[in-house]
Parts: structure tokens; sequence; C-alpha cells
């Protein structure tokens, strides 16, 4: 967990919990479980864009291209990073339960 955290800009990682928090809402909706890390990565890549493009605005192609791409892949690390504490929370709940059934 920490090596992949490390990939992730710091001013970033607000987005894992928000992520958590829009994903856990897709769930309770009528969207198939399938389609949520799709979702979660498109709109992390989304946000991320918004808080990286404006450092950009107006500078060379190459920058705004880079930040692009920066914004994809922070976005859709920071999705399977929520999708990450999802499980671990699921998981964590099992072994509770198992635990309290003994």
């Amino acid at each position: 967990m920490k090596e992949v955290m490390s990939f992730v800009k710091p001013e970033l990682l607000l987005l894992v919990p928000v992520l958590y928090f829009i994903g856990a809402g897709l769930k309770r909706s009528k969207i198939q479980d399938r389609w949520i890390p799709l979702l979660l990565g498109g709109a992390g890549a989304a946000m991320a864009a918004l808080a990286l493009l404006p450092e950009v605005i107006g500078r060379p192609g190459a920058e705004v291209a880079l930040a692009i791409f920066t914004a994809l892949t922070q976005g859709i690390l920071c999705a399977g990073l929520s999708v990450y504490a999802n499980q671990l929370i699921k998981q964590g709940q099992r072994g509770k339960d198992d635990e309290d059934s003994k």
C-alpha cells in the first residue's frame, strides 16, 4: 500500500476518500457493480484535471499534455486506492463477523 501511495501526489490524496464516498453512493444506485471502478476512474481523472490544469493554463502544449497525462494517471491511482480501501473495510467486517460467530 505504501508503495502505491508514494506514486500519488500529496495534494491529490484527498481524492481517495472523496472517491470512496462516491463509490458508496454508486453502490446504492441501480448502477451495476462492474461499472463502478470505471466510473470512479473517470471521476478521479476529471477531479485531478480540475486540480492540475489551472497550473498550466497559458503554458506550452507539452506542459498541458503532461498535466493531462498526470491527471489521468493520478485519478486512476486514487480510484484504485478508494476501491482498495473499500475492500479492506469489507474484509475487516467479514473477519469480525467470522470471529463473532465462533
